[in-house]
This record gives structure tokens, C-alpha cells and sequence, in this order.
């Protein structure tokens, strides 16, 4: 288990950075706060991470959804929304971002830009002190995930690296509760004012059991399933379609992703991951900075289409003609 002065220390190497399952499906081991009603709340307790290696207590997850008009073949579905993972999750370049990326040099392409951006969630695990959800069911094992946003997290991050902060709250002797509270902001959930508890908590004997019991989650295991040559062909696909504004082609993607809803196709692994909470939206802090210049005006022939309109090549072009003018 990292210390918390290893946690400051990377956090803040991140931070410096910035500036310059065994997948388990339907077990119902991930804890949905984000149905809380307003106004309630539900207190958890985070744990380490099964994976000693991990400096943290949570995995970081990197997704870019893509929006289709509909599904192919299917005259009356609805827009739909698939998700796939973003290749430097893995530390590897993801082939979506470099082309998104000059797209926030063009104040016409931005918006759509941000559509196509990575949403960060982070997977964390615990248990649930006080259910403000009441659940009617609970599963056998007490230790539940939980998929935070990046509001959330930051709140969480804040405080580990607070230095009057002693001990890891994730400690069994010593570690602190964290209040998750939802309430609403501009027509949205907004949990900006979960804390952390101000007393220190030991486990009961029956948290320590069921640790024993059940062992810890390695968190990297819900992490979607690194796509090898094929798959990532087929991301590299799916995102050209979804920039054109075609629909989704169940025939040509579904054995690997799909839709919310869709029945899968097969029982391939890399098929879309199962949903995200609310607040997991794009964090501004992470989309890139747009030049501070105004953009010159652009030829007629070269208007920018609206998002979703248009041909994915002709954007591209677009963008890589004026950036060999610049």
C-alpha cells in the first residue's frame, strides 16, 4: 500500500504535467449514488487497491463517446451513444484525439471538438456507511465500486493533498468516511459540496471480516480491455461514421461495441462498457486551450460544417490545409 506522502508526490508530478473485470456484469456491485434524490446523501468508505503496484486507491478511466443518428437498417431508433475506449488510457496516442485536437485551433470546429473529447471517470471501491438510496438489495460481498466523476474527484484529490491531512483515508485504523451529496445546479446534478468527514473512523470487525473474506478489488480489471489492431480499425471506423452523421452498423461493429440497450452480438470483451454515472462530463480543465489570437476567417469553400454535419475527411483536410498555411 502506497503512503500518503507517495500519493502527494505523484499527485502533484501529474498536476505539474498538466500545466506546461475480470469484468463482472450485472453483479451489482457498483453502487449508483447518482440516483441519490436531491438533496440526500450517502456515505462511503473508500478502500486500497487490490493491485499493491497501484500508487493510488482508484483506476483511472479515459472514454469518448460517439453519437450516431441511429442504428443502420432500423427506420424508427433514435439517436444513439456508443463509448470506446481512448488509447492513452493505456499510454499509448489515441488516434480520435490528434485529429480532435487541431480542431480546437478553428473557434467553428470547437464544439465539435468537445463532443468528441475524452470524459475522465475513475473507479474506486468501498463500502456503503449510510445508504441514502435504500436499497432494497444488496449484494453478498459489502465491498462495492464506485465510478466517480471528475467533480467528485477533485474534491477527493484536494484534501490528499492537504498537508494538515496525517494519515491515508483509506487507513483501517485511522482512514476517514466521504459524504456523497447530490443536489442541483443550472438544471444538473451537482455534488460539489461532498466533504469528507473531520473524524477519523476505524473499520468494525465486520468490515475487516469481509475484507478478509472477499479480498480487494483489482480496480485495473474494470477497465476496458485494451483494443488490439482490429479493434482499434473499427474504433478508427465508428468515429469517421459518427463525425459523417451516419448510423450505427450493428453488422460491422456490434461484435465488438454497441449501443446502451442493444443486445450484444456476441460475447466479445470489448464491447461497450456498462453506464457511467451523471456527472461524468467533460472536465474544461481538459479540453485543449484554444489559441488566444483571433482564427482568421476562413474561405467560403472552406466554412466549417455543423456538428455532425459533413464528411469526417473533409474536416480533417480542412484543418490540416489551414495548419500547413499557418
Amino acid at each position: 500500500m502506497a503512503t500518503l506522502a507517495e500519493i502527494r508526490a505523484k499527485l502533484m508530478a501529474q498536476e505539474n504535467r498538466n500545466t506546461g473485470e475480470t469484468r463482472s456484469v450485472g453483479d451489482n456491485a457498483i453502487y449508483p449514488f447518482w440516483n441519490l434524490e436531491q438533496g440526500k446523501e450517502s456515505t462511503v468508505r473508500f478502500l486500497p487497491d487490490g493491485n499493491s503496484n497501484n500508487t493510488f486507491f482508484w483506476a483511472e478511466r479515459l472514454m469518448i463517446k460517439l453519437p450516431f443518428a441511429g442504428v443502420k437498417g432500423e427506420t424508427d431508433s433514435k439517436p444513439v451513444q456508443v463509448q470506446v475506449p481512448c488509447m492513452e488510457m493505456y499510454g499509448e496516442t489515441c488516434p480520435i484525439l490528434s485529429e480532435v485536437r487541431g480542431w480546437f485551433k478553428d473557434k467553428s470546429l470547437e464544439d465539435l471538438g468537445r463532443k468528441y473529447w475524452k470524459k475522465r471517470s475513475y473507479i474506486f471501491q468501498g463500502f456503503v456507511v449510510d445508504d441514502g438510496l435504500k436499497e432494497d438489495g444488496t449484494p453478498e460481498n459489502p465491498i462495492r465500486r464506485f465510478i466517480i466523476g471528475p467533480q467528485i474527484f477533485q474534491l477527493i484529490k484536494s484534501a490528499l493533498v492537504d498537508p494538515e491531512l496525517e494519515e491515508l483515508p483509506t487507513d483501517y485504523a485511522r482512514g476517514v468516511d466521504f459524504k456523497l451529496a447530490k443536489t442541483s445546479k443550472g438544471g444538473y446534478a451537482d455534488y460539489s459540496t461532498s466533504k469528507w468527514s473531520r473524524r477519523e473512523r476505524p473499520l468494525s470487525e465486520q468490515d475487516l471480516e469481509a475484507v478478509k473474506q472477499h479480498g480487494l478489488f483489482n480496480l485495473s480489471d474494470f477497465l476496458p480491455m485494451k483494443p488490439g489492431d482490429v479493434v482499434l480499425r473499427v474504433i478508427k471506423e465508428m468515429f469517421q461514421a459518427s463525425v459523417d452523421g451516419e448510423p450505427f452498423d450493428k453488422e460491422a461493429w456490434g461484435q465488438y461495441f454497441r449501443p446502451a440497450g442493444m443486445a450484444q452480438v456476441t460475447g466479445d470483451p470489448n464491447k461497450a462498457t456498462s453506464a457511467v454515472p451523471a456527472d461524468d462530463h467533460v472536465d474544461p480543465d481538459e479540453v485543449p486551450a484554444t489559441r488566444s489570437a483571433p482564427v482568421q476567417s476562413a474561405p467560403k469553400a472552406e466554412t466549417a460544417p455543423a456538428a455532425g454535419a459533413g464528411r469526417a475527411e473533409d474536416i480533417l483536410a480542412m484543418i490540416r490545409n489551414r495548419q500547413q498555411k499557418q
